[in-house]
């Protein structure tokens, strides 16, 4: 039973005052066939809980979203495969895909109008996937979020006549593989928050996404804060805290 759940079975009476304490104590996971999955993530990160699929049957993901659909709960999954999407292709009725972003949830944005706008920028066309991912999650988490895409250094004149856009957002999430170079760009041109993740896309001295990681790390541009590779997700969550903090701040 979730806490909302419990909190409301208490106030119909249903609960006495001392079992609604053990309960809160002893329930803060719920035992579901990989795991533990954490029942009281978002009350105390604002952040819901997120599996990656990647790496699961797809018999499991398909079993796990049908029990939080059932409680009427938010699971968002990432790096869902082909083999996951088609097991849950069953659910479509009520779960929502976004197959570029390879995400599945049980519910559909809900976008915080008050928060910051989170702006998504890609150095390349491959760098998408990542880009989306970052986007759709930063979406999920409650950001207003817009997507600046395919505006690497190698055609620079794309990223100089988009400054407008770099001064509308309030956080700067910026995917760039081969060189690695466009947070640095970026990094001095805005005065936001940048988020740089490094994808695993070039040729064979990118290393599958090390080169423009180092890259990012050794940034020349002063208040880069640099993801894991591919890791849109993170970069997501990150600004989202970045978000719920200047919300807390103004209150």
């Amino acid at each position: 039973m979730s806490l909302r759940n419990l909190l409301h079975a208490w106030r119909d009476g249903e609960l006495g005052e001392d079992e609604l304490i053990q309960r809160i104590v002893r329930e803060p996971f719920e035992e579901h066939l990989l795991g533990r999955f954490d029942q009281h993530r978002e009350l105390r990160t604002g952040i819901p809980e997120v599996i990656l699929a990647e790496g699961k049957t797809p018999e499991h993901v398909a079993a796990i979203f049908r029990t939080y659909h059932e409680q009427g709960r938010q699971l968002i999954a990432s790096r869902v495969t082909p083999a996951i999407a088609e097991a849950l292709a069953d659910q479509r009725d009520y779960l929502h895909f976004w197959d570029t972003a390879r995400i599945v949830a049980t519910r559909q944005p809900k976008v915080e109008p008050h928060r910051a706008p989170v702006l998504v920028i890609t150095a390349g066309a491959l760098d998408v996937p990542v880009g989306e991912e970052a986007a759709v999650m930063s979406e999920l988490l409650g950001n207003p979020t817009q997507r600046l895409f395919d505006v690497g250094v190698a055609g620079i004149s794309r990223i100089a006549s988009s400054l407008s856009k770099l001064d509308e957002a309030g956080i700067l999430i910026v995917c760039a593989g081969m060189d690695g170079v466009l947070p640095s760009l970026v990094g001095g041109l805005a005065r936001q928050p940048i988020i740089a993740v490094p994808t695993s896309v070039g040729y064979g001295s990118a290393f599958d996404g090390l080169a423009p990681l180092l890259t990012m790390l050794n940034s020349c541009a002063g208040g880069v804060a640099v993801m894991n590779i591919d890791n849109g997700f993170g970069a997501a969550v990150h600004a989202t805290k970045i978000n719920l903090l200047l919300a807390h701040s103004h209150t």
